[in-house]
């Protein structure tokens, strides 16, 4: 799971122009965005840098539950 919605959102940011800025397809970023997708790591590195944040700004992070052992 990413956060690349709400970073664009905080910034302003419309996924049109993450998209050209990337040079991947509309469809492709809305698919990262509604995390129906994840990016590779190279292209979330690529994403942190266009929008100026660290990688782990984008990463949702899972604790450990001990009722569900995640």
């Amino acid at each position: 799971m990413n956060r690349i919605k709400e970073v664009l959102e905080e910034k302003g940011i419309k996924q049109t122009w993450l998209a050209e800025q990337l040079g991947k397809s509309y469809n492709m970023v809305n698919a990262y965005v509604q995390n129906r997708q994840q990016p590779r790591l190279e292209v979330l590195y690529e994403i942190a840098r266009i929008l100026d944040v660290e990688v782990k700004d984008l990463l949702i992070e899972i604790k450990k539950n001990e009722h569900n052992g995640y």
